[in-house]
């Protein structure tokens, strides 16, 4: 499989997970993800995130549930399947929820066929019947649960309930496959079992567990489902928030990932669905859980570059959308599978170096402090995309022009690199209008940057080898003015004060701040840091928040984060004292004084602003004081 998929909620994502947000973003998704993980859908009886299923099959109002109505889920599995999307049920069948006491299911008909579990399709062991309650004669086939009724799969009455249940969501809801929960909680012979019968397009399993455990339960289930690779993720959070890039290739307290060349000699990576951040990982308001602190950018450049079928977490797909595009971009055009090799290249602290070999061309993914600064041997790599702590090359061997920045909405100067990526002597040449270019249109050497105009433009770019060309790749790109902006002058700061402002969304009720050097935390060393203080409100609603550190410092931070109390963040951002930070990640200016505004002076991009922060899209022709490639300028 060469395809990507998407976990299509998180913890407590009601809004952003409903059916028909999902289905109005298909167009968006179905040029990047081939699969869409969403929560299970059946009614659980009020606000659920789906865990605690009640409702098996439809009917009445069986399937309203948080994230919509039966309808609207139809619509949008429909709409999914006809843009190229499968979409993935997630299967709660470890455990059930009762009606109204310990031992009592829902009575559903479906069909003409009515389906019910009774006390006797409960485990014997389940705390029910340490409750007095009559259950089942059967031990659980797995691990103990005491969240609800432990559901005995070797009941011949659960089986078959599973079975119709089943066939259901792929044969009429229309999903493609199944995300089986904890499916430790009962032997993976039942997986088989199931699979087997319903034959889903996709099955993977959440066996949370070392890999051996998960190679184990793969095998049980005949093969029939892949698995998450929970030691793949645990890694990259080892090497990203340690700031020790070198871990990637080390195992986690004794397990190598599915997907590494030392386990059973990689011949499992077919099998490996991986993954750096999910719903059970995420920092969430009411519980530390085991977050990414930091550089999910990189985290990201490396899970997509690796074998595996990888899963993009919602979040970080929302937060970090344009590069995980191109990222997903990249790995298509050089064919990268699950069951793709690799090679290490480079290991160390500061940067890791990993060359995949694709079905069309080799990827080198490049993590790390230093990826940027990273040089790799030899004349066969060309640099097709970079960011923050990342850099992708890909060999010349695929033979095609290549534009760095996927097609989107952008805000602000766009600047995207052209690349030939191929062995010939060639040239680019590329048009801005639409049309195909030809050896008259406009001419570049590879590596050139150049700027698309405000407005919509489709760009094409493609190989020129003597008078012919070649491999033409386009992008469409809406780029808009970057909002106009004034620092409001309730912010202060005093004299060798050590601080940051944040504006954050309205709906936020809390803000922590995360600020961090290669050696040092500066907000208390426990994610997600330490309080913001609020110190005003603007007139959309938005909120400004400032971190000052207190103490004597002999060094600053060089990272910053703020986040609603780790349950949504920033992306990582480069430190500067001072710096008002908006919603966006992105830095508005400087504060200097008490309600005193200048413009960093650092900066030389090329556009004029006023003594308030704010940009011009061109020379201002109004008298004032003007700030223009860090220089104070009268006019």
């Amino acid at each position: 499989m060469a395809g990507v998929m998407l976990q299509g909620f998180y913890w407590d994502g009601y809004d952003d997970a409903k059916w028909s947000v999902l289905e109005a973003q298909a167009d968006e998704l179905s040029q990047y993800f081939m699969l869409v993980w969403i929560p299970q859908s059946g009614n659980c009886g009020g606000k659920s995130m789906g865990y605690d299923d009640l409702y098996w099959f439809p009917g009445g109002d069986n399937y309203k549930s948080s994230f919509g109505t039966e309808a609207e889920l139809r619509s949008m599995i429909k709409t999914f399947k006809e843009k190229g999307i499968g979409t993935i049920a997630d299967v709660v069948i470890n455990h059930r929820r009762n009606v109204s006491s310990w031992t009592d299911f829902p009575q559903e008909t479906y069909n003409g066929v009515t389906y019910q579990l009774t006390y006797n399709d409960i485990c014997s062991d389940d705390e029910a019947a340490k409750k007095g309650y009559q259950v089942g004669p059967n031990k659980d086939t797995g691990e103990f649960w005491d969240g609800m009724r432990d559901l005995d799969h070797k009941s011949t009455n659960v089986q078959n309930n599973v079975k119709a249940y089943l066939k259901m969501l792929l044969e009429d809801l229309g999903y493609v496959g199944f995300r089986y929960d904890m499916v430790k909680g009962y032997a993976g012979s039942y997986t088989k079992m199931y699979n087997e019968d319903a034959k889903p397009q996709f099955s993977v399993g959440e066996c949370w567990d070392g890999t051996n455990t998960i190679k184990n339960w793969i095998d049980a289930t005949g093969k029939t489902s892949a698995a998450f690779d929970f030691q793949f993720r645990y890694t990259v959070r080892n090497a990203a928030n340690n700031g020790a890039w070198n871990r990637l290739a080390q195992e986690n307290e004794g397990n190598y990932p599915l997907i590494s060349n030392l386990f059973n000699s990689g011949s499992y990576k077919q099998y490996a669905v991986t993954f750096v951040e999910n719903h059970d990982t995420e920092k969430r308001p009411t519980a530390e859980q085991d977050p990414l602190k930091k550089d999910t950018l990189a985290a990201n450049a490396y899970l997509l570059a690796m074998p595996g079928t990888p899963c993009v977490f919602m979040t970080h797909w929302q937060d970090c959308k344009q590069d995980i595009k191109s990222m997903i971009d990249v790995r298509y055009l050089t064919g990268i599978q699950n069951t793709s090799s690799y090679t290490q290249v480079t290991s160390n602290t500061n940067v890791y170096a990993v060359s995949v070999e694709g079905s069309k061309a080799k990827l080198l993914c490049v993590v790390g402090k230093t990826a940027n600064s990273y040089t790799p041997s030899g004349s066969s790599w060309v640099k097709v995309l970079s960011g923050y702590h990342y850099s992708y090359y890909v060999d010349k061997a695929a033979n095609t022009a290549w534009i760095s920045h996927a097609s989107g909405s952008y805000e602000g100067e766009l600047k995207v690199l052209l690349s030939a990526v191929t062995s010939d002597d060639a040239k680019l040449v590329y048009t801005t209008d639409g049309s195909d270019p030809t050896s008259g249109s406009e001419q570049v050497a590879s590596g050139t940057e150049i700027t698309i105009p405000k407005g919509t433009t489709t760009l094409k770019v493609g190989l020129l080898v003597g008078s012919s060309v070649s491999s033409i790749e386009t992008r469409t790109y809406t780029v808009t003015d970057a909002e106009e902006f004034t620092i409001p002058p309730f912010c202060e700061v005093t004299d060798g004060e050590v601080c940051a402002f944040y504006e954050s969304p309205a709906t936020w009720t809390t803000v922590k701040c995360w600020a961090w050097d290669d050696k040092n935390n500066y907000t208390g060393g426990s994610w997600p840091g330490v309080e913001c203080t609020q110190v005003g409100k603007l007139d959309n609603g938005n909120k400004v928040w400032k971190w000052t550190y207190s103490g004597t410092l002999t060094t600053k931070p060089t990272g910053i984060i703020f986040s609603n109390d780790g349950s949504s963040q920033t992306d990582d951002l480069e430190f500067e004292n001072a710096a008002y930070y908006n919603k966006k990640g992105q830095k508005m200016g400087i504060v200097t004084g008490i309600n005193v505004i200048r413009a960093d002076v650092t900066n030389k991009d090329g556009h004029w602003y006023d003594l308030n922060g704010r940009r011009f899209s061109e020379e201002p022709t109004k008298k004032g004081v003007y700030i223009y490639q860090g220089k104070k300028i009268l006019k």
